[in-house]
């Protein structure tokens, strides 16, 4: 009688399908997203001025929290693409009024219609965008310096050149003539819902955070920008068109300059040649306060939008705070601070549950 072979026993369970299901856990997936610590502060920021100030939560309140925010989020967007790109650009602040003055000199002096200067200004200041991104590739200096120099560049032209062309410090004022109040309408008006006045930037925003999200998660260039971010040598190797992608971030901030400015010219019909100075700071520090990192490779559309309504949450609950406006640099300091200890925390808790 032959002996039955003993049933080999069952293999323990591996724990891949473990494995599987933490890596998509909602829990590891939410402590994964750039933005989650801005989103925390932006909560807290709210709730904050939400219960000192009375008029912040009203209707008119938030509106004007959320134009203030959206004055600063159209530049942060792409500003906080070109970071996980791993770039800067200091230069963008001064471009916005840039763009403005080109239109509006460009109209007035050549008595063409406005949006003749529109597009004039649209082609020069994608031109600057093609030139920082064009030197960066080429001399493969650091980003700083090279739009550090467009940055005093622009600054001196767009002085010099409104001087020279207007005698005064300032365009003219293009009000009256063809084509404004439809430029206006597209870049500058004012939309009722519900009896509440919306600033037609807040849909711009609105547009090019979803078009930047889009970009960075569900297309081939959204890698190519996270890859160059991560290490430009090595995304190179693979295939990477690393100039390209390059270039193509600083015509992005170009673009979102050009929108900028023509909501400037468009909301007031003339514009101070020395403005922007100092704005190239509030966009880095909005996508940074987002969530993205200096040294590149990480961050968000999304994460740099709740920055920028960090920034008009604190800009105007001081003012409806009736606070000293004088201190508004200090809580903004502390908010880019603590925001970055957050998203440092976040991060590395997200690390450990890999």
């Amino acid at each position: 009688m032959t002996a039955t072979a003993p049933t080999p026993p069952t293999p323990p369970a591996t724990s891949t399908a473990d494995d599987r299901l933490l890596r998509t856990s909602p829990l590891r997936r939410l402590l994964g997203r750039p933005e989650l610590g801005s989103v925390v502060g932006a909560l807290a920021v709210f709730l904050f001025f939400a219960l000192i100030a009375d008029g912040f939560v009203r209707a008119a309140g938030l509106t004007t929290v959320l134009y203030a925010a959206s004055t600063i989020g159209i530049m942060a967007v792409p500003v906080a693409l070109l970071m996980i790109g791993g770039e800067f650009d200091l230069s963008a602040g001064v471009m916005v009024t840039s763009s403005a003055l080109i239109s509006s000199m460009f109209s007035y002096q050549m008595t063409a219609n406005v949006w003749v200067g529109v597009g004039v200004s649209l082609l020069v200041t994608l031109a600057i965008g093609f030139f920082n991104g064009f030197m960066l590739t080429r001399t493969k200096l650091p980003s700083f310096i090279i739009t550090l120099g467009t940055f005093l560049m622009l600054t001196g032209m767009n002085l010099g050149f409104t001087k020279l062309i207007t005698g005064t410090v300032s365009t003219k004022s293009i009000a009256d003539m063809e084509g404004f109040t439809s430029a206006r309408a597209l870049f500058a008006s004012v939309l009722t819902v519900g009896g509440v006045d919306f600033k037609v930037t807040i849909l711009w925003w609105i547009g090019l955070v979803a078009l930047a999200s889009w970009i960075l998660l569900r297309t081939r260039v959204g890698n190519w920008i996270f890859a160059v971010g991560g290490g430009k040598e090595a995304a190179r190797a693979v295939g990477v068109p690393v100039a390209a992608t390059k270039i193509g971030l600083y015509m992005g901030v170009s673009f979102a300059a050009w929108i900028a400015g023509q909501h400037l010219l468009f909301s007031f019909d003339a514009v101070q040649s020395g403005e922007g100075v100092g704005k190239e700071l509030t966009y880095i520090i909005a996508a940074v306060i987002g969530g993205c990192l200096i040294t590149g490779g990480y961050g968000s559309a999304v994460g740099s939008a709740v920055g920028a309504l960090i920034f008009g949450m604190t800009d105007k609950g001081i003012v409806f705070a009736e606070w000293n406006p004088d201190w508004f640099k200090f809580f903004l300091g502390a908010m880019l601070l603590l925001a970055t200890l957050l998203n440092a925390w976040v991060r590395n808790r997200a690390e450990a549950t890999a």
